[in-house]
């Protein structure tokens, strides 16, 4: 993410995932925590929709 655009744009991909409930994006860290149900939908989804709409994405271990 480059630009103030980019995280309304990788939020809004996201969320149009079915089953993702939430998306809150962070510019500055260039990190988005999703919240979403694993029954309906899953990380390679997640990442496919972000790569998709042009922002490549990886999984990182928020717990650490």
């Amino acid at each position: 993410m480059d630009c103030p655009v980019c995280p309304i744009t990788v939020k809004k991909a996201l969320t149009q995932v079915s089953g993702v409930s939430r998306a809150e994006v962070n510019f500055s860290k260039r990190l988005v925590v999703v919240t979403f149900d694993d029954v309906v939908t899953n990380l390679n989804a997640l990442t496919r929709a972000t790569k998709d709409a042009g922002y490549p994405s990886t999984l990182t271990d928020s717990a650490k």
